[in-house]
């Protein structure tokens, strides 16, 4: 197979990952129903509830469904993604802040990390993987081509209505695909191009965030691929 006509260079490098990523996404989510978009697989998972249900401290959004959100720490399964951001050179305090810690627990964190440690990240409902991709791409446009002026935990209405749910999902994909679509070289070096609030991004090159939305994607959506099979397969399973 040839290569004639094949771009090579860096954002179209990204942009193929990212629409091949988003093709086999939407494939991926086809006829998914509320019943299986809220199915909570064990208990005590992680999901959208009513404000007045809300199991989680944290838990947040502008109406009248909000994402599970719990106790400001840094989970045991997160500690790796702690140390890279260390080594990239990010302060203990932004650290701190990025999690809602302490610079304490920061360095407890970093003093521990590489050994075994249980892996307390919590499950979650394919409701709650969508919208936190959902608020997340949202605030990244935002905060690199708007006004950079919302917080990007208000900025999405969650909704029990599956259907619903995707249909404005995909909109903000793609105004974020349409929007990156556009970005100069210049501005793929340019460091702070994105001021998301969350992470690292202001001190990054754009180049380096745009490959972690890419990830942050991908990761996502396979979980949720996986959540849908098991879905598909849990009557079998429980009859055994």
């Amino acid at each position: 197979m040839g290569t004639e006509g094949v771009r090579t260079d860096r954002l179209s490098i990204l942009l193929e990952q990212f629409d091949k990523a988003t093709d086999m996404a939407r494939a991926r989510l086809s006829g998914l129903g509320d019943e299986e978009y809220l199915w909570e697989p064990v208990p005590g998972c992680w999901s959208i509830r009513r404000r007045g249900e809300a199991v989680t401290p944290r838990a947040f959004g502008p109406g009248e469904w909000v994402l599970d959100q719990g106790d400001p720490d840094i989970p045991a399964g997160e500690y790796a993604e702690v140390a890279r951001q260390a080594t990239s050179g990010m302060s203990v305090e932004k650290i701190a802040e990025d999690w809602s810690v302490s610079v304490a627990r920061v360095e407890e964190v970093l003093a521990h990390t590489g050994e075994p440690e249980p892996d307390d990240t919590p499950l979650t409902t394919i409701a709650w993987r969508l919208n936190h991709l959902h608020y997340e791409f949202a605030g990244g446009w935002e905060w690199a081509f708007g006004e950079r002026r919302q917080a990007p935990k208000q900025m999405v209405d969650f909704t029990p209505s599956a259907a619903l749910a995707l249909e404005r999902f995909w909109e903000t994909v793609d105004r974020w695909r349409t929007a990156v679509g556009g970005v100069t070289e210049e501005q793929l070096d340019t460091v702070g191009f994105s001021q998301y609030p969350y992470g690292s991004d202001p001190d990054d090159p754009f180049v380096a965030v745009l490959a972690g939305a890419n990830l942050e994607f991908v990761h996502h959506m396979a979980e949720i691929a996986l959540l849908r099979d098991l879905w598909r397969v849990r009557h079998a399973w429980s009859a055994r």
